[in-house]
């Protein structure tokens, strides 16, 4: 097999995930069958629960709360993740389908997310 021929670029420090096929983000791929995978891990696990966790690794002793297993495209992520930041009165963003809000917020957003009537779960300690 031709080493050169099976290089591709998988991730950009500027964009994020790429899409093998067209090598856009993932945000801005057209592909038909990347968009089926995405609606498919939209989810973290296809069971139906949105996972709220509280984090430090990598990110020099301060917290972050994640929300994942949302199945919402790119546009409905960063309007619901703007809604709950706003909630929680801290800062954050949206990479990869996972919403990083700063600080420990899992109460807050655990019930922000019930009252818009999400299934969640608490991952971690």
């Amino acid at each position: 097999m031709n080493r050169a021929a099976s290089t591709h670029l998988v991730y950009s420090t500027e964009t994020g995930r790429v899409c093998p096929d067209c090598s856009q983000s993932l945000a801005r791929c057209e592909c038909a069958a990347n968009k089926k995978a995405l609606a498919a891990a939209g989810s973290a696990s296809a069971d139906g629960f949105v996972r709220v966790q509280r984090e430090t690794k990598g990110r020099g002793g301060k917290s972050v709360t994640l929300v994942r297993g949302l199945a919402l495209d790119a546009e409905a992520l960063v309007v619901l993740g703007k809604q709950l930041k706003a909630a929680c009165g801290s800062g954050g963003t949206v990479k990869d389908g996972v919403i990083e809000v700063q600080g420990d917020h899992v109460v807050t957003l655990i019930a922000a997310l019930q009252k818009r009537g999400y299934t969640v779960k608490r991952v971690g300690g």
